[in-house]
């Protein structure tokens, strides 16, 4: 049977049982049509997590993004930098559901439109996002934030006999070690410093166990120390999950781009005007006229 019949025959089973195929590409020909994708399941072999393209939103005539196009690769940091008003937020809340585009179009893997999905549903599907200010619940301790954050049964009855096992001890455990919190299990979340309550809800962000994670501004206010923590803690991600960090602290932004294995293939994007400026390696872009004219200054 030839690659073409083989092809049609894949796409009418799919369509007959309600599913779709992901169609990967190899040598200039389509490989993957054999293999079945569920609806809403995340697919990524393609090597593409998050797919923008031509996405604008206005609002009352302001162009807040204008025809941005982004792809953002599997397992990737992406570092966005821009200057105030550039559309890095509507950005976020287009990619989670939270503003409507007036045009273009927002995927999840190859096959999760995004545009077509409530804020909730885009979190169940494996996007987190952590805003600026911090929020965690104040009251409880950090263990019970966490706690809290497991992904879960949460419908009444089942919340009432809830009780944690061996496994997710463990898992709270290690997420503790992973966010400096080790130490500080049982102290009530309203007590920690600035900076550690900003470890805390990138903990309880990954306890959702997300595949990409959208962080906003994420070391404002932090010690000099704090802000070098973090660092360590995004490049230990790396890999295992897919970032887009937004960030004005340039010195945060090298410690990200140019450390790891992968230090001389990151790329940096500089937003201007809700659409793309540049984007390269910190270096490339820093040297770029047009970035230091509108963003770096001389």
């Amino acid at each position: 049977m030839t690659p073409d019949l083989m092809e049609e025959g894949t796409v009418t089973l799919n369509r007959a049982k309600g599913v779709s195929t992901s169609a990967g590409e190899s040598g200039g020909r389509e490989a993957s049509y054999g293999r079945l994708v569920e609806p809403g399941q995340l697919d990524v072999a393609h090597g593409t997590i998050l797919y923008l393209d031509d996405i604008s939103v206005s609002f009352d005539g302001f162009k807040a993004l204008n025809k941005l196009s982004l792809n953002i690769a599997v397992g990737e940091m992406r570092c966005i930098i821009g200057p105030n008003g550039a559309g890095k937020t509507t950005m976020m809340d287009v990619i989670t559901g939270k503003t409507r585009p007036d045009v273009g179009k927002a995927f999840f893997g190859s096959t999760i439109d995004l545009l077509s999905m409530r804020e909730n549903e885009i979190a169940q599907a494996g996007i987190g996002r952590k805003f600026q200010k911090p929020t965690v619940f104040e009251q409880l301790s950090v263990f019970e934030n966490l706690e809290l954050a497991l992904k879960a049964d949460r419908r009444a009855l089942s919340s009432i006999f809830f009780k944690l096992d061996s496994a997710q001890l463990d898992r709270i455990a290690e997420m503790l070690k992973l966010i400096h919190l080790k130490d500080h299990a049982q102290r009530t979340a309203g007590l920690l410093s600035h900076g550690q309550k900003q470890w805390l809800e990138i903990g309880m962000l990954l306890m959702q166990d997300p595949k990409l994670l959208l962080l906003d501004e994420p070391v404002a206010g932090m010690t000099d120390e704090e802000t070098e923590r973090t660092a360590e803690l995004f490049l230990s991600l790396e890999g295992a999950h897919s970032l887009v960090v937004v960030e004005h602290d340039m010195k945060f932004i090298n410690e990200l781009t140019t450390r790891g294995a992968t230090a001389d293939k990151k790329k940096v994007t500089v937003l201007h005007e809700g659409s793309v400026l540049a984007e390269g390696t910190l270096a490339q872009v820093q040297a770029n006229d047009k970035v230091v004219e509108v963003y770096l200054g001389r």
